[in-house]
């Protein structure tokens, strides 16, 4: 993957992109004029845009490091963003540097970076698939040349269902990369809800929408159904901030009102 010519990647500058856009909450530079418009529209609904980004990075970053705590050694992380340090792989490899992983995203801009998502330790090892999401098939066979699906796997599909829709085939996309997993794996997922503004909710739908883009915010009871068959680990699917905040980087909020995402992490038996 590192022989790629960033300069020869054709990006889209025309319409937004979640993953430019996530870059932009997080302070990065890797975005355009029209991800910045959306971004800054969207913070007009909910000034916590940031915060949000920084809370769901945390969490990341602690449920990487539990699963590494609890002798997980290979992960698949689907929807990875544009690289910013430190990456799973970094907090996988602290805690096992033998740990293997695995990262795919559709987005051009990723992959113009993907450098900077192979920086293995010499025990482990790191690669990048460009690919969609919706096409389980294709990433699990080209993950398969890094990752043993015979041996538990940590999928990662953090702040990505909320841009996949029911009739695009959410649930069944989770389903299909569960069932390869082999027991002893692990599901980590975080989504942004509309419990707390239904209102806000539905106008960055409607945003997302008018711009070609899919935002499906689903309610704690939905986001629950896609650990179906799984074992949670405590406190089971809880607002992001509060998923074992004793592994550090609690992001500090200002006001009272939760950050609107739910996470949760639960094993294959």
């Amino acid at each position: 993957m590192t022989g790629h010519d960033p300069q020869a990647i054709e990006i889209d500058t025309t319409k937004p992109h979640p993953a430019r856009m996530y870059d932009w909450f997080l302070g990065g530079k890797d975005n355009y004029p029209v991800d910045e418009e959306m971004a800054r529209q969207l913070l007009a609904l909910d000034a916590r845009g940031r915060d949000m980004a920084r809370v769901n990075r945390a969490f990341m970053h602690r449920a990487t490091r539990w699963l590494a705590e609890n002798g997980v050694r290979q992960f698949l992380d689907i929807g990875t963003g544009i690289p910013t340090e430190p990456n799973l792989h970094q907090i996988a490899q602290r805690t096992a540097p033998d740990a293997r992983i695995v990262y795919c995203d559709n987005d051009p801009i990723v992959l113009a970076h993907a450098a900077a998502l192979l920086r293995s330790t010499p025990q482990g090892a790191t690669e990048y698939i460009q690919a969609d999401a919706r096409k389980p098939e294709a990433i699990l066979e080209a993950a398969g040349g890094v990752l043993d699906f015979d041996k538990p796997v940590a999928l990662s599909l953090l702040a990505l269902l909320h841009f996949l829709d029911d009739e695009d085939g959410a649930a069944e996309l989770v389903d299909r990369l569960v069932e390869r997993l082999a027991p002893g794996s692990y599901l980590v997922l975080s989504h942004t809800t509309g419990d707390f503004d239904p209102e806000g909710a539905a106008q960055a739908s409607a945003m997302y929408r008018a711009r070609g883009m899919t935002l499906r915010l689903r309610s704690h009871a939905e986001i629950t159904t896609f650990f179906d068959g799984l074992e949670l680990v405590e406190p089971g699917v809880s607002l992001s901030a509060d998923w074992h905040p004793e592994l550090g980087e609690v992001i500090e909020v200002p006001g009272d009102e939760p950050i609107p995402g739910y996470a949760g992490v639960a094993r294959k038996a």
